[in-house]
């Protein structure tokens, strides 16, 4: 990937990238979309293994009210969350691998060494974008746990894009997006004011603001 009117030797994604700042630029923004996964799955596991011991012991302990039938019905409950607070353990070496959503002077990029990298220079982009997705509020924990979705799109300056970065085409017209790329940063609101801005300071020219899209089940 060349950053910037100066070719470059192509850098490797799992070393420092860009070798050198700059003068004066501004630091890097860094979104540690990795590590924020690992302790949100974290908490989850742990909750949903609370909750799976507490219905086993109570199924296999005669604690459970409505006769053998509540029962087994109990057991069945507590062994699926049990499973569920498992999936972390099982889905670790996926799970923990390192990814970084990075903006700075030269473009943005996807840091993924283990997974699917990418680097795109602004000069190669028309436009950048939030999209968002807020679950609709029906019930009253609706309102104290809103679940978001955060996607960052990114539009093409011209038609060659797709030929010239072959390692995003997974993330071509993804979902609902049309004639660009979208990465899905998954439930965490907090990334959207870091993405502003970042896209404030380096290329506020062509940023698109945030665009609200319907809730739809499954959604990522």
């Amino acid at each position: 990937m060349m950053y910037g009117p100066h070719q470059q030797p192509q850098q490797q994604f799992n070393a420092p990238y860009p070798p050198q700042q700059p003068a004066f630029a501004p630091p890097p923004v860094v979104i540690d979309v990795g590590g924020d996964a690992k302790v949100k799955a974290l908490i989850g596991a742990s909750v949903a293994g609370v909750i799976g011991l507490m219905a086993v012991f109570s199924a296999l302990t005669g604690q459970t009210t409505g006769g053998s039938g509540s029962a087994v019905a109990v057991l069945v409950l507590g062994l699926i969350f049990l499973f569920i607070g498992l999936l972390p353990i099982i889905t670790w070496r996926k799970l923990s691998r390192p990814r970084k959503l990075v903006f700075d002077v030269y473009g943005v990029r996807w840091d993924d060494p283990q997974g699917s990298p990418w680097a795109v220079p602004w000069a190669e982009l028309s436009a950048v974008g939030i999209s968002r997705t807020q679950q609709r509020r029906v019930k009253l924990a609706d309102y104290i746990m809103r679940k978001t979705m955060v996607r960052l799109d990114l539009f093409p300056a011209d038609p060659g894009f797709r030929g010239r970065h072959p390692d995003m085409e997974h993330l071509w017209e993804f979902h609902t997006v049309k004639n660009g790329y979208r990465l899905p940063l998954g439930s965490n609101p907090k990334y959207i004011p870091v993405i502003e801005h970042a896209m404030r300071q380096y290329r506020p020219a062509i940023y698109l603001g945030i665009r609200d899209e319907g809730f739809m089940v499954g959604l990522v």
